[in-house]
């Protein structure tokens, strides 16, 4: 048996790509897409009649251009996702704009409009998609109030352990803590550190965020994401789910080596804090952590500058 297939017998595997080739062969459960996974989507032979749909779309649905522009771009990400739906058994991970993400209700009203055209126009029930939301204060109490509609959400670019207390006790269905930006980031300011699996600060702030949510049976999924290597994954075995790219399924899959699960469920429970953290308490906690204030803000910006691009190549077309 592959690692692979041994990861899976512990694990939820997520494939962390867009590129309908490779869910068909690695067969995931779940699929996460992101502004950088549809941008580079959109530039392959199988996705372009999808951009012309798209603008054509909207073009019939009229407006100012910037509107237009607006409603081609979420028409791409909804119609790739309905793509990636045929070819997995569970749920699509599709992003809100990353520019809205210290905006509550301007998410909300993104996040339900991308849920809108899901339903109502390729008839997939909310069940099967996660909005994406930058873990922001912002983007948080967006998907409180989005989850309270029933419309589950995935918090990505998290980073510190005050994301992840937030959302646990905000009620958001998953979270997505970047294991290998953490580690991109320890190296580049900390390059004397001989760095090794254990004292991988991005695998280690997963298992503290699983070991606080078992421990106060928090019913918020934990999906480590960002990988840079296969030790990585597999010292996270035992999570609830793991995201991965396909040159990294590619790795697990072609090993036969066997491998201990490293992560179980506490069997004592306690009872969760009752004090949950204010706006005040989330900022001072959060911003004590300089690695995750910049990661943060980079992968905000990041995941900016690709809509921006993606918007760019539909008014191209357009």
């Amino acid at each position: 048996m592959n690692q692979l297939d041994q990861l899976k017998k512990y694990t939820k595997v997520v494939i962390d790509s867009g590129d309908i080739q490779n869910i068909k062969k690695y067969k995931p459960f779940d699929a996460t897409t992101n502004p950088s996974l549809i941008l580079k989507a959109i530039n392959m032979k199988e996705y372009s009649y999808l951009v012309k749909k798209s603008i054509i779309y909207s073009k019939k649905k009229g407006g100012s251009i910037k509107k237009k522009i607006n409603r081609a771009v979420d028409k791409i990400i909804v119609s790739i996702g309905v793509e990636i739906l045929k070819k997995i058994p569970g749920v699509i991970s599709s992003e809100v704009d990353s520019r809205l993400s210290f905006n509550t209700q301007d998410s909300i009203k993104k996040a339900k409009k991308i849920i809108y055209m899901y339903e109502n126009e390729h008839g997939i029930d909310r069940s099967r998609v996660l909005i994406k939301l930058a873990s922001t204060w912002e983007g948080i109490q967006a998907a409180k109030l989005l989850e309270k509609e029933n419309i589950h959400c995935n918090l990505t670019l998290l980073f510190s352990f005050a994301q992840a207390k937030a959302c646990a006790e905000s009620n958001v269905f998953l979270i997505s803590p970047f294991v290998g930006r953490i580690y991109d980031w320890y190296r580049i300011n900390y390059p004397s550190i001989k760095y090794n699996i254990l004292n991988d600060e991005g695998v280690n702030s997963v298992k503290k965020i699983y070991k606080y949510y078992k421990k106060y049976s928090y019913n918020t999924i934990i999906m480590g994401a960002s990988f840079r290597n296969k030790n990585q994954i597999l010292s996270l075995s035992g999570c609830d789910c793991l995201t991965i790219s396909p040159d990294l399924l590619k790795e697990l899959e072609s090993n036969n080596e066997t491998f201990t699960r490293q992560l179980f469920p506490t069997k004592k429970i306690f009872n969760k804090p009752k004090n949950k953290l204010s706006k005040f308490e989330f900022e001072i906690l959060h911003n004590k952590d300089l690695m995750a204030v910049e990661k943060l803000s980079e992968g905000i910006k990041q995941f900016s500058l690709d809509q921006i691009a993606l918007e760019k190549i539909i008014e191209k077309n357009m």
